[in-house]
């Protein structure tokens, strides 16, 4: 496998994970492959198609397909599907290099099916974690897929269906990691939901309440349930978005609850420092993930970051090196901090 020798933030771009909105029994989906204590670093990487999405000359292109999906949206359904691991490069792209940041890390990601949390759990296990990802009964299929790649990695994975929206099954899924791993060394509360409403007289005050329990109090549930497993050293890494400072006229509670998340990570950052966990954020722009064709009418996804100042929507791969950054060592001096992936002015 190849490896990332340095530590560097991309030019990245977009949020929005889903998050886990129906009902469940929360049972969990253990898989528990060799535990692999010693790890080579190879010059190699596993064989893995990519994105229909990638131009020849390594560079990223715009969506180019109206499309639309059901929420909370598939990966496996997507026109082209997103890319998880390779990055942009002069003339071809090239994948994205490890160098053991997180050996013997255990993580916990919500949201961990598809797009950033896909991306994220696989360089997190690239980087040497173990990882559980919780996720919507229905992305089942995208999970199990998501689970092959990390063990791809040589790392272990657990998958845990279930309604984060439901404090109960909060507390299983850190239980159930805990119960498989013992400890967390980094939590990333990825898992959101957007609907969108361009008339604020219009909108459905039932989606407003879901949208809030499953972006903002689903963190405070995972969170709280995750602390007394977190050592000195650990990470949490809080998923917000860039209309949290920009705003966006078409869905006001999903920028509501994005703003909610920056206050939630600088004052825990607070809170939790004496205690040497660090608590930090990312603010993507739009990327490129099965929430956009479910949120969007099919229309809005013919030409997708086109008009973006890079020409282009952003990738998972490009969103996924930060949060890898910040669950490392050389993020010490990170406390409360956001990292905007997106360009200035855009």
């Amino acid at each position: 496998m190849q490896r990332f020798s340095i530590a560097r933030i991309p030019n990245l771009f977009t949020p929005i994970r889903r998050t886990l909105i129906t009902p469940s029994l929360a049972t969990p989906y253990i898989h528990d492959p060799i535990h692999i204590t010693a790890r080579k670093i190879s010059t190699t990487q596993p064989t893995r198609k990519m994105s229909a999405q990638g131009g020849k000359d390594g560079q990223f292109q715009p969506v180019k397909d109206a499309q639309q999906q059901n929420l909370p949206g598939l990966e496996k359904d997507m026109k082209p599907t997103s890319e998880a691991t390779k990055l942009e490069g002069k003339d071809q792209f090239h994948e994205y290099r490890a160098a053991n940041k997180l050996e013997g890390a255990k993580a916990f990601i919500t949201g961990g099916d598809s797009g950033i949390g896909r991306s994220t759990a696989i360089l997190f296990a690239r980087e040497g974690a173990d990882v559980t990802i919780a996720f919507l009964p229905e992305e089942q299929e995208d999970a199990e897929e998501t689970k092959k790649l990390v063990e791809k990695e040589g790392r272990q994975c657990l998958l845990f269906p279930g309604d984060l929206r439901n404090n109960e099954t909060c507390q299983k899924a850190v239980q159930a990691h805990v119960d498989k791993f013992k400890k967390i060394d980094v939590l990333v509360n990825n898992a959101s939901k957007q609907i969108m409403c361009k008339n604020l007289e219009d909108i459905n005050l039932d989606d407003v309440q879901s949208t809030f329990q499953s972006n903002i109090v689903a963190m405070f549930a995972i969170t709280k349930f995750a602390l007394p497993h977190m050592e000195k050293g650990g990470s949490i890494i809080n998923t917000t978005s860039t209309v949290a400072f920009r705003g966006t006229a078409s869905m006001v509670d999903y920028a509501a609850t994005k703003g909610a998340i920056v206050s939630f990570t600088r004052s825990l950052a607070q809170q939790l420092m004496p205690k040497g966990i660090r608590v930090n954020a990312v603010a993507p722009g739009p990327v490129h993930t099965p929430l956009q064709p479910a949120s969007r009418p099919a229309e809005q996804m013919e030409g997708f970051g086109k008009q973006s100042g890079l020409g282009r929507v952003g990738q998972p791969s490009e969103i996924a090196p930060s949060f890898v950054f910040l669950a490392s060592k050389d993020a010490t001096l990170y406390h409360g901090q956001v990292l905007h992936a997106y360009p200035l002015g855009d």
